[in-house]
């Protein structure tokens, strides 16, 4: 059953959503329903000729930082200090390229105008972070995402030369803030780096710890 949201600033149970993981339609954006829904395991997907769509997976592809596998050429590439990364130096700048990256099997972005002022409200609030990847003071990697506790939910990420994105996920992974990091979108790369499906259940309990 998919759920219709009023100005009520309240959620279904996520475990009614569909099995696409989708749970409910309509809402808004603003700053203290995202926070309500990231922190009940929801987010929201959805593109421009769409309504608000909320989406809660039964289960999540997830990265736990001390599982983290790096390859060896990665290993050099990192010791070459080619790269120098930051956080919340442009959250701005990061979230445009993600937008503007072209994505395979995908036509257009799902990063709407819309979203994109939510989640820099998000980031002004202190809620939402980047991390930005530099080659000669040029940004050429990075990506955003929600903090809830001691889970870090990765929105997008984009790299406009090669290893740039995977030098901000392992300085993200190394820097000791976070217990989890939800990749969200499964893909072989990720994998590869150590992600892995975890249940609904064990997301969850992740999310509501605050300590690290």
């Amino acid at each position: 059953m998919i759920f219709r949201l009023d100005e009520r600033l309240l959620f279904p149970d996520p475990a009614l959503a569909e099995p696409d993981g989708l749970l409910a339609i309509g809402g808004d954006l603003q700053t203290e329903r995202l926070l309500l829904a990231y922190q009940n395991g929801i987010f929201p997907w959805y593109s421009d000729d769409d309504p608000i769509l909320w989406y809660s997976p039964h289960e999540r592809f997830v990265l736990y930082p001390d599982e983290l596998k790096v390859a060896k050429s990665m290993r050099q590439v990192l010791r070459s200090v080619r790269f120098k990364v930051t956080i919340n130096k442009c959250f701005n700048e990061v979230i445009e390229a993600c937008s503007a990256a072209e994505r395979k099997g995908q036509d257009g972005t799902w990063i709407t105008a819309d979203m994109k002022t939510a989640y820099n409200q998000l980031h002004a609030a202190g809620h939402a972070h980047s991390v930005e990847v530099w080659e000669q003071d040029e940004l050429v990697g990075g990506f955003y995402g929600v903090q809830i506790n001691s889970v870090f939910c990765g929105e997008s990420m984009f790299s406009r030369v090669s290893n740039a994105s995977k030098t901000a996920l392992i300085w993200l992974c190394n820097s000791g803030q976070y217990k989890l990091i939800d990749c969200q979108v499964h893909t072989e790369h990720l994998e590869s780096m150590g992600a892995r499906m975890i249940s609904r259940e064990e997301y969850m309990g992740m999310l509501g710890d605050k300590g690290l």
